[in-house]
């Protein structure tokens, strides 16, 4: 079973969590600051880390600080957060930050173990293997491989932002509303929270465009959603 990092400074929170994931079979490795995770993300024990499950309220560093710490280091480990407060402009900035996904406290058992194993499913995309896509306009995606390069140079995307790409990408030119996004890329057929798709397009744009301000790939289409270009 996969390895969950549990960001977590509230030690009843912590533990009631790693009992219930270690019940569900993951392994589980506990930080109670963001400084004591990162630690332990850069030693050998970090290598066995499948998904981290951040609070975002932790002492010292800060949840959105971490986060974007450990995307700094790893541009593919999947990244839960956790906020006690639904509080829109937390969430815009934790998912700006990189995160996947995000749960509001108290969650439940099985809200957790859901969201947990939609990302880990995002982190190995199911698509059809195709080999090396068109070379479009120097953008090169590589469907066999799950590899995206830009005029040779690769370019490293977090399981959502691949899965999303590689969605956007195979229908070319097709428009796909937010609420189509949420539940093949998310599985979120249970919540229509744009947020996660508006994030996980401007972190994508930020990688991928010349000009994010003026995409050439990824798409707004006003009124309907998001589709893969280039004009």
């Amino acid at each position: 079973m996969p390895h969950v990092l549990l960001i977590e400074d509230d030690a009843s929170v912590r533990d009631g969590m790693e009992l219930v994931l270690r019940r569900h079979g993951y392994g589980v490795d506990t930080a109670a600051t963001g400084e004591q995770a990162l630690a332990l993300l850069a030693g050998e024990r970090g290598a066995r880390v499948e998904l981290a499950v951040l609070d975002l309220m932790l002492p010292g560093m800060d949840g959105f600080e971490v986060c974007r710490r450990i995307r700094a280091r790893s541009a593919t480990l999947p990244v839960i957060m956790l906020t006690a407060r639904g509080d829109d402009q937390d969430i815009v900035t934790g998912l700006e930050a990189g995160a996947d996904d995000y749960v509001v406290k108290p969650v439940t058992a099985p809200v957790l173990e859901a969201r947990i194993r939609a990302v880990l499913r995002r982190a190995e995309p199911s698509v059809p293997a195709q080999g090396a896509g068109p070379d479009l306009a120097g953008l090169v995606i590589d469907r066999a491989g799950l590899t995206v390069t830009k005029h040779g140079t690769p370019i490293p995307l977090p399981p959502t932002e691949l899965r999303l790409l590689l969605e956007l990408s195979a229908s070319p030119c097709q428009v796909f509303s937010r609420e189509q996004l949420l539940e093949s890329v998310w599985d979120h057929t249970f919540l229509g929270d744009s947020r996660l798709v508006d994030a996980a397009v401007g972190r994508l744009r930020a990688k991928l465009e010349d000009i994010p301000s003026r995409p050439r790939y990824v798409q707004t289409v006003r009124g309907f959603g998001y589709r893969f270009g280039p004009l």
